[in-house]
């Protein structure tokens, strides 16, 4: 029987909530410093099947959660599209070679890349509980494509911004392939095991509205429409970080069939304004989960409270920290749990 998590996210509103959080297998566990300590560097991690299972099933066997969200990395695209991936110590992802100065049709694409991922979910799924979704992901193109063009992260995606105004044809065939590759990727994982999928666009909130339009809105409709053809029992989560004002707009046009919302929107505007009955995931901030206390209470109440009246999975607006307490996270379980009861 589909879990909470799975129901929700196909539109039943239960009066529970079910709960997972971004990054929740990662740097906070101590069981996952012990294992990268004994393995090594974070991308050898993801292409260890063994190991990347066990870290994608850390927090629900400590936790509980009612998903388990894959251990990977939304590079992994560009890797498979030909890309050099490295994660280095302080300085995060580094790709090469740049597209800034470097033809898309230069590389190489190596495609076996994406094969061990698969294996992760098949082998994560077949030790999961029947009543706990399997959760796969990849980034957005727009998102993918920062990376490509400046080779790391930005604070502002400058060089892929004047990239996409400067030269929109070269620009298109990236996304393009993104997008090519990404819906085979999705699919694989869902063949593989995964029961739901999500997008994410970190970047989202850098585009101004007629790129937003044309770099976040067109190419993610165009991977959940293909999807949706393979995969019509999938539910796919869109998680436009940054959206701000145009979130109604990518719930409506990218056909998504639930929305994550960071912690910026005020969830009462979001329940108000996205369409009705759509599921909502999200929002508190990460860092009241690292601060903890009563204010931790109060705001994952404010969240609950103002979904209420539709399907909504609680998640944070982004990634956990790597300092936040043990103990918070398991408070906020509390709090989760007992406003169910209380449902």
């Amino acid at each position: 029987m589909p879990g909470l998590l799975l129901n929700t996210l196909r539109g039943e509103n239960s009066g529970k909530r079910p709960i997972w959080l971004m990054r929740q297998a990662g740097r906070y566990l101590p069981e996952y410093r012990a294992l990268r300590a004994e393995k090594g560097g974070f991308l050898a991690l993801v292409y260890d099947t063994d190991a990347a299972a066990e870290i994608t099933l850390q927090p629900i066997e400590r936790f509980g959660f009612d998903g388990a969200i894959l251990f990977s990395d939304i590079l992994i695209v560009p890797y498979a599209m030909g890309q050099n991936l490295e994660f280095l110590a302080g300085e995060g992802p580094k790709l090469s070679p740049r597209l800034v100065d470097h033809a898309l049709d230069g590389l190489t694409a190596v495609p076996k890349r994406l094969s061990p991922i698969y294996d992760t979910v098949a082998k994560v799924r077949a030790s999961l509980d029947a009543d706990k979704t399997m959760l796969g992901f990849a980034g957005s193109p727009w998102t993918v494509a920062t990376y490509m063009v400046a080779g790391e992260g930005s604070r502002d995606q400058h060089e892929t911004r004047a990239m996409a105004y400067r030269d929109p044809a070269a620009f298109q065939a990236i996304i393009d392939g993104i997008v090519d590759v990404t819906v085979g990727y999705l699919s694989g994982q869902i063949t593989a095991g995964a029961e739901a999928i999500q997008l994410f666009d970190s970047w989202s909130g850098s585009l101004a509205p007629a790129q937003f339009e044309k770099w976040v809105l067109a190419p993610n409709a165009r991977i959940v429409a293909r999807i949706r053809a393979l995969h019509p029992q999938t539910p796919i989560i869109g998680f436009p970080k940054g959206a701000g004002e145009k979130l109604a707009a990518y719930a409506r046009e990218t056909g998504v069939d639930a929305v994550g919302i960071d912690e910026t929107i005020d969830p009462i505007w979001a329940a108000r304004e996205l369409p009705e009955g759509m599921p909502v995931q999200g929002n508190l901030d990460p860092l009241l989960l690292l601060s903890g206390g009563a204010e931790l209470e109060k705001q994952a109440h404010a969240v609950l409270d103002a979904f209420a009246g539709r399907p909504h999975v609680f998640n944070l607006g982004h990634g956990i920290g790597q300092h936040t307490p043990i103990a918070h996270v398991e408070d906020l379980l509390r709090v989760v749990r007992a406003w169910q009861h209380q449902a």
